[in-house]
């Protein structure tokens, strides 16, 4: 809704739209074109007349010929093609036609299906779109950011890729690409980033993906993937780069792979606003999770003892933002929070003697634990750590099918009242227990959350428990959002609490234990003012915020927020 008090801002969604364009350079531009809704006197005064049907559709009819159209595609990947045609032609029909249908489209148009439109990338190929830049020609950088057509004051998130490890599908070069242009349509549709703010980039640094190097239509740099010092200094050319020609935007660091994702975030962290989604998204979700079922359990998030099965970025990045909740709920160093977060990957419990073989990754030094604590006791088996252990909370990224066994979950229940188990592990095939199994095996006292959708668990007294999926959508386009409006300076771990106990505030099973431990992907656009709303506060709090005229009451912070928050309608233009 618009806010009349706020539409003199420079990011304001109300009032008339300004162009020179007129005729059939309007209509190809899809930022403005409206097709068959262009009322009769813009038709007249923009030179439209004979050039579109007479026939005047409001949007939602257009909607509607585009879903009858978007169902005659006979495959998933058919759909993603439509859907990436219409956004060529008409940015608002596009995240209109979403935002009717967005459960339906969500893995459409991202996770599964954008993987296998990502693996086509250099065999579909129609236009570019976004920046790529060639490590081979690192002096372009500068001249190639430029040529992006955006000014200085126009971007405000810029997501980028080394197509590295892109959605479970591992290296995809140069058609990384597509998933910066993805992660920003996420943005826009559930944060209301303006689409024309945004800048995907790939850094083309080689691949190891054989397949493609053998690939005659392959459209990046046939070569391996370039390491060590010259990627090092490629990435922060580009980085510098970005920062002089676009001093305001927010970067996000997206499916880097595992030897580059934590260090590139924790160099460029002290610096700059910038974020990685594996990493913190991923942790925020599950950690939103954590509080709300801490809620229900009656727990106390500086008490809890916590079990990471698997150990790459996602459940180090979990385990990170759990360490900074319970060093800011406590106050406690992070180095003490430590004390009560167990990591465990292929060699079993990760021990002290492993970082000093160099088998540890920099990510999980710190989760280390010393031998001698581990002198008498197996820790290998995840059912002898449990034992030990006694987690609270038993969170799994392993990708290693039904690891959490029946006799791993009792040993759990042995211990604690309520116990807290994610499988996250993606896709549903690689789920490390299905949430029916737990809740049968614990007498239904499971508290679960999944990294796939799953149906309700009827339980034993007839009662329907809702299972919570931690989609890092509900997440990320937010705390972006509250970045972007503040102008942030930096996006610290306390920031990212914040946002993570806003989510949580909107948790159902805050009302009924019974409901999921998460909010509903349909309902993402007023989660993510409300995740704003906190991180803008958070930012203020610590001075971190450059934006002035920040409204002071909660109330109004938020109209602020929405009044700058680009919904796919179709506004009035204006001759310039």
């Amino acid at each position: 809704m618009s806010s009349k008090k706020y539409s003199h801002l420079p990011l304001s969604t109300s009032g008339p739209v300004s162009t020179t364009l007129t005729g059939s350079s309007l209509l190809q531009t899809p930022a403005l074109n409206k097709g068959t809704a262009f009322p009769a006197s813009e038709r007249k005064e923009f030179g439209l007349q004979g050039l579109i049907p007479s026939r005047i559709n409001t949007l939602d009819e257009q909607c509607q010929r585009a879903y009858d159209q978007y169902q005659s595609r006979p495959n998933a990947l058919a759909k993603n093609t439509f859907m990436t045609s219409l956004k060529e032609q008409n940015e608002v029909l596009y995240y209109a036609l979403i935002q009717r249908h967005l459960k339906e489209m969500f893995p459409i148009i991202y996770t599964p299906t954008e993987g296998e439109a990502i693996q086509d990338y250099s065999r579909v190929f129609r236009r570019p779109e976004g920046v790529f830049l060639d490590i081979e020609d690192p002096d372009e950088i500068e001249a190639s950011l430029d040529r992006s057509g955006a000014r200085e004051d126009d971007v405000d998130i810029i997501v980028c890729s080394d197509g590295e490890q892109i959605l479970g599908i591992g290296d995809q070069g140069v058609g990384g690409i597509l998933i910066s242009v993805a992660k920003l349509v996420i943005y826009t549709l559930c944060a209301g980033i303006h689409p024309s703010r945004t800048l995907p980039v790939v850094l083309d640094v080689g691949t190891d993906n054989h397949d493609l190097l053998n690939d005659d239509l392959y459209l990046g740099l046939q070569r391996p993937r370039v390491r060590g010092e010259e990627y090092d200094a490629f990435v922060d050319r580009f980085i510098q780069a970005a920062r002089k020609r676009y001093p305001k935007a927010y970067i996000h660091f997206e499916d880097f792979g595992l030897p580059n994702a934590r260090r590139i975030l924790d160099k460029y962290t002290p610096e700059m606003a910038c974020f990685n989604d594996d990493v913190q998204g991923t942790g925020c979700v599950t950690l939103a999770a954590i509080y709300a079922a801490i809620h229900v359990a009656k727990l106390k998030m500086e008490d809890l003892r916590v079990v990471c099965f698997g150990a790459g970025t996602a459940s180090t990045g979990i385990a990170d933002q759990i360490r900074d909740a319970m060093a800011v709920e406590s106050g406690k160093s992070k180095e003490e929070a430590l004390k009560q977060i167990w990591c465990v990957d292929k060699p079993g419990l990760l021990l002290q003697s492993m970082v000093d073989q160099d088998t540890l990754t920099p990510a999980q030094h710190p989760y280390a634990k010393p031998d001698k604590e581990w002198e008498s006791k197996n820790h290998k088996s995840l059912r002898d750590i449990v034992r030990a252990v006694k987690p609270h909370v038993l969170i799994g990224t392993s990708t290693k099918p039904k690891s959490f066994t029946k006799e791993v979950v009792q040993e759990m229940a042995k211990h604690v009242d309520r116990p807290i188990i994610f499988p996250l592990s993606n896709p549903t095939r690689l789920h490390e227990a299905d949430p029916k199994d737990l809740f049968e095996w614990t007498d239904g006292k499971v508290l679960t959350a999944t990294g796939s959708p799953f149906p309700p668990v009827e339980g034993k007294d007839g009662k329907k428990r809702e299972i919570a999926e931690c989609n890092n959508s509900t997440t990320f386009p937010g705390i972006g959002l509250g970045c972007v409006l503040c102008r942030a300076k930096l996006m610290t771990p306390s920031m990212l609490v914040a946002a993570t106990k806003a989510l949580a505030a909107q948790a159902p099973a805050l009302k009924d234990p019974d409901a999921g431990l998460l909010p509903d992907v349909e309902d993402v656009r007023e989660i993510s003012v409300k995740i704003a709303a906190a991180v803008i506060r958070q930012a203020e709090k610590e001075g971190l915020a450059r934006e002035e005229g920040i409204p002071e009451g909660e109330g109004e912070l938020e109209e602020w927020i929405r009044e700058q928050m680009w919904d796919p309608v179709y506004r009035p233009l204006k001759k310039r």
